[in-house]
């Protein structure tokens, strides 16, 4: 680094704990395309991180999760709270950048000091959330946020990427989600905290709540939290308060069982590990590009001069990458 980049850390990491918006918006754009001077600044405020609270919403397509979040940021505005949306999205296959913008739902909020609205898309990775979406919800809980409100792109068999971000996930489902059983093949019933079936004038509400209800009990609790099934109108606002109350109670019995500081331990254990698997890809195929030995080899597999898996397992151990002399027994499929 040089004096000047330094320099340039130190002031970009002092304004986003100040809560500068130019500031967070500009680092969560470096973190977004991976600019070292993102992994600085988040290593310059990671200490200042904790005091705010992540709350996930997810759920299949049109069940108006964004509206959800929208009358969620007016609650929490009421208590004189400051809130941090992050809206992800599809991926354009033309621009590569967020294909919906939530953030078209939640003008009303643009004014609002207390709000800051980011939107950002999936980028083709798995879980529905991209893994950098762990790093900008520390960027915006160190620039003093009370909440951090991620909604993702919608729930599948795949995308629980939530539970590995959230402190409290909820899912929302409306009388036209389908019947119990495509609920249950979209993995929703192992991923809430609290289950929100919107829309709920419409008919079937209250027998998709039934529904819910009997599966959450036909299986054994691992805590001591049953997820609760609660019935909203979030184009009109209501049952938002009840919301609201649910997640802080929640929020309570988290810190009480000391789950909250277990969920926190373990997604940075999780990050970690998921950031040195993503590098290492990354270089892997750069290395692709530019090295004429692994080119070289690549060739020979593709010709079947080489066998890809006992090539693959040569390479590493005889390549400078890290692990490679580790002495661990290869996987051999016994």
């Amino acid at each position: 680094m040089t004096p000047d980049n330094l320099s340039g850390i130190r002031e970009a990491s002092q304004r986003v704990l100040a809560g500068d918006r130019r500031a967070l918006a500009r680092v969560l754009t470096q973190l977004e395309s991976g600019d070292p001077i993102a992994a600085e600044v988040l290593r310059a405020v990671d200490g200042h991180t904790g005091t705010g609270y992540t709350l996930g919403i997810t759920g299949p397509p049109g069940t108006g999760k964004s509206t959800i979040a929208d009358r969620l940021t007016e609650v929490i505005r009421q208590k004189d709270k400051t809130v941090c949306v992050l809206g992800v999205d599809p991926t354009s296959p033309y621009s590569g950048g967020a294909l919906l913008g939530d953030r078209i739902r939640m003008q009303r909020h643009y004014l609002d000091p207390g709000v800051f609205i980011r939107s950002l898309a999936t980028r083709g990775q798995m879980g529905g959330l991209p893994r950098i979406i762990k790093g900008m919800a520390r960027l915006l809980d160190a620039s003093g946020a009370d909440v951090v409100l991620i909604e993702t792109v919608g729930v599948g068999q795949t995308e629980l990427g939530i539970m590995g971000v959230a402190d409290t996930v909820l899912v929302a489902l409306n009388p036209e989600s389908g019947d119990g059983i495509q609920a249950l093949k979209a993995g929703i019933m192992e991923i809430a905290d609290i289950y929100v079936v919107n829309k709920s004038d419409r008919d079937g509400a209250n027998q998709m709540a039934a529904y819910i209800t009997a599966m959450l009990h036909t299986g054994p609790t691992p805590t001591d939290w049953v997820p609760p099934v609660l019935l909203t109108q979030a184009r009109t606002g209501g049952g938002i308060d009840d919301l609201w109350a649910k997640v802080q109670e929640h929020r309570d019995y988290l810190i009480s069982s000391g789950e909250l500081d277990r969920r926190r331990t373990e997604r940075r254990r999780s990050e970690f590990i998921e950031t040195i698997s993503e590098e290492l890809v990354r270089r892997l195929n750069a290395s692709l590009e530019a090295d004429p030995g692994l080119i070289a080899i690549l060739e020979q597999v593709a010709g079947k001069k080489a066998e890809p898996y006992s090539c693959a397992l040569d390479f590493l151990a005889s390549s400078e990458l890290p692990f490679s002399r580790a002495g661990s027994t290869p996987f051999t499929g016994t």
